[in-house]
């Protein structure tokens, strides 16, 4: 499995911004899907943090606190594609967002990142005040 990630930019503080995640690469074999497709983000000097997971089957979503009530994560699984709408955007928002997937496993923690073992290149999300 291949991820991209798009649709970070310049907002102000306010906007809105939906980010996409293509995941590409994938087998008509469902035990090869993912288990969950989460968004982490990462600002200068900051530790990569969780952001929002989906499942890959199924529909329940995972947010951090700090998104939740202004994040809708969303999956069209005809498009591949997971998409993080993200409203009232705060200049704390500003990072690196990376779209990553957890591969099937016993255990799987949508917060831990190190689960992930799929990868985009992130886009950058800029709020200025």
């Amino acid at each position: 499995v291949q991820l991209q990630a798009s649709g970070g930019g310049l907002v102000q503080t306010g906007d809105s911004l939906r980010l996409s995640c293509l995941l590409s690469a994938l087998t008509s074999n469902p035990a090869s899907s993912p288990a969950v497709v989460g968004w982490f983000r990462q600002a200068p000097g900051k530790d990569r943090e969780f952001v929002a997971a989906i499942r890959w089957i199924g529909s329940r979503t995972f947010y951090a606190d700090s998104v939740e009530g202004r994040s809708t994560i969303s999956r069209d699984n005809a498009k591949n594609t997971v998409y993080l709408q993200m409203n009232s955007l705060k200049p704390e928002d500003a990072a690196v967002y990376y779209c990553a997937a957890h591969p099937q496993t016993a255990t799987v923690v949508v917060e831990d990142a190190r689960g992930y073992d799929r990868w985009g290149r992130g886009t950058q999300v800029t709020v200025s005040s």
